[in-house]
């Protein structure tokens, strides 16, 4: 694949550890290990493809449903590994950056999430963006409430909201919307993720379990967008048109 023919920006929600456990009589903590090491085969591959920003689903809003020993394990894996790859990431001129709501995190997780956007901040190779109690849904409520403060102190009309105003206040506005949406484990649904953002993404479904997804399965990936004809909403003959 030449340079034109890859993504921008890829998403991913990185499904499966489960299951990926429950099939070799692990425990579940087991697969969410292994999906940590996936995802860095993931970053280290994309940063090679020279794709401009990465967005991984880390834990979603409905994750706090999950057994309270779950989701402490996940806490402390979450902390634990910004631990041990922001020098990595750093040395590589990664920029990490995250998004979601923070305010049900500890004050020790939110101190480093901190810590570790201010020290790469000035990188400017691959955008690693982590998803963490984030819901697209939130995403959506949080700008339109910026949106209805502007509106009440007077400096906003209603009538001046347009799609794009509501897509400033969303996270990551400053970035491309996603090019490329990959989900592993074989569901077929976006479960709230990056709602507005996947307007007109590519779409790519696998049977593959995350801690499975390895360079070859990205590849795969890869070829079928760059197979894909981008419409943005357009039928074949307006692109025509807008070609010239």
């Amino acid at each position: 694949m030449n340079k034109s023919s890859l993504p921008q920006h890829v998403a991913i929600i990185m499904d499966g550890n489960g299951r990926w456990a429950k099939k070799r009589f692990l425990p579940r903590v087991a697969g969410h290990k292994a999906g940590v090491e996936s995802a860095r085969r993931i970053v280290r591959n994309c940063a090679k493809h020279k794709i401009k920003v990465l967005s991984l689903f880390a834990f979603s809003s409905e994750n706090w449903r999950r057994p309270a020993q779950e989701v402490s394990y996940l806490m402390e894996l979450f902390l634990t590994g910004l631990e041990r790859e922001v020098g990595m990431l750093h040395e590589n001129n990664v920029r990490l950056r995250f998004i979601g709501d923070r305010s049900k995190f500890n004050e020790k997780l939110c101190s480093k999430i901190t810590e570790v956007e201010h020290l790469t901040a000035a990188n400017t190779g691959m955008t690693l963006i982590i998803a963490a109690d984030y819901g697209g849904q939130w995403d959506i409520c949080q700008a339109v409430r910026e949106l209805a403060r502007s509106v009440e102190a007077g400096t906003l009309s209603s009538q001046d909201i347009t799609p794009e105003l509501i897509r400033r206040n969303l996270s990551f506005a400053d970035l491309p919307d996603p090019d490329l949406f990959i989900r592993t484990s074989g569901e077929l649904r976006i479960s709230n993720f990056m709602l507005w953002q996947l307007a007109y993404s590519e779409l790519y479904f696998t049977e593959t379990l995350w801690p499975d997804f390895d360079e070859a399965e990205l590849e795969k990936a890869l070829s079928h967008y760059a197979e894909r004809e981008r419409r943005f909403g357009y039928s074949s003959d307006q692109l025509n048109e807008l070609a010239g």
